[in-house]
């Protein structure tokens, strides 16, 4: 059972309101997870921002359609109860509900016309549909936002590649200082990237005070870096009796090296290409 779009959420909502009792959101939502059978993944599934669920989501804009066409109705804060033509509806036969048969009421009609933008893309165009968009508004502006980054992932990514060996590990410095490591670049990272040094491209102090040093390894790869390699860098830490290090690559890893990287006692980070453009965008390297 895939999450139930907020279509599919109005009938059964309006529905466990015949009675004519009033209910809380809550219990609502308790009953139309019962009602379609989620299983916990299901209800846990976060939207991508991370700060709602989905499910959750959903459930309140199939509540915020059903009362924008007055077919239910809160008394008070989180508490609903179905309407005169809620009932109506119901005794119509209706077996579901969606924008096009709520539209025939004037309350949803003003509704629609009130959140129309005047300008830009409407939630339909956002997900590709042609037709009455399944997504909720979040998700549509969501979705959107996420293949925008994605593409900008792409593009960074792309540049980084074609940067030269220098720039790239000046790049990861200067990227990991923004994230917090040190101070300043002045004094919280120094870049050695030069012959003989050990498979060691940067030294970075774990925080400000530089209680600690992080050592860099930074590699623009096309293929997936291995286990050797991971073994190289962890040579050199020992060598410069070091405890953590942070290799980066602007590729992959195999399964050997992640794996491998998760079972020595020195503490090996891996960030690959596409974490590394990730955290670049975020942090606004």
């Amino acid at each position: 059972m895939t999450i139930p779009t907020y279509k599919d959420c109005m009938f059964p909502f309006l529905d466990h309101l015949k009675d004519g009792r009033e209910r809380p959101i809550r219990e609502l939502g308790e009953v139309l997870a019962g009602h379609f059978a989620l299983t916990p993944a299901e209800r846990a599934e976060l939207l991508p921002s991370g700060q709602t669920g989905v499910f959750v989501n959903r459930v309140g804009w199939a509540r915020t359609y059903l009362k924008k066409a007055a077919l239910i109705e809160s008394p008070r804060r989180g508490v609903f109860r179905i309407t005169q033509r809620g009932l109506s509806v119901l005794a119509e036969g209706v077996q579901s509900l969606d924008s096009k048969y709520l539209a025939r009421f004037p309350e949803f009609q003003e509704f629609q016309r009130a959140s129309q933008p005047q300008d830009g893309p409407t939630p339909s165009s956002l997900t590709g549909s042609g037709t009455e968009a399944e997504a909720t508004p979040e998700e549509a502006i969501e979705n959107a936002y996420l293949g925008i980054r994605q593409q900008l992932a792409q593009e960074l990514l792309a540049k980084i590649l074609s940067c030269s060996p220098t720039f790239f590990e000046y790049l990861v410095v200067e990227l990991l200082v923004k994230m917090g490591y040190g101070g300043s670049r002045k004094d919280a990272g120094e870049r050695i990237g030069q012959s003989g040094d050990g498979g060691i491209d940067g030294i970075i102090k774990e925080d400000r005070l530089g209680l600690d040093t992080i050592f860099i390894q930074a590699k623009r790869w096309q293929g997936s870096v291995g286990r050797p390699e991971i073994q190289k860098f962890v040579g050199a830490l020992q060598g410069q009796r070091a405890r953590k290090g942070v290799f980066i690559t602007t590729s992959t890893y195999t399964a050997d090296a992640t794996s491998y990287a998760g079972q020595i006692d020195t503490k090996v980070v891996l960030i690959d290409g596409q974490k590394l453009v990730q955290c670049s965008i975020l942090f606004g390297t």
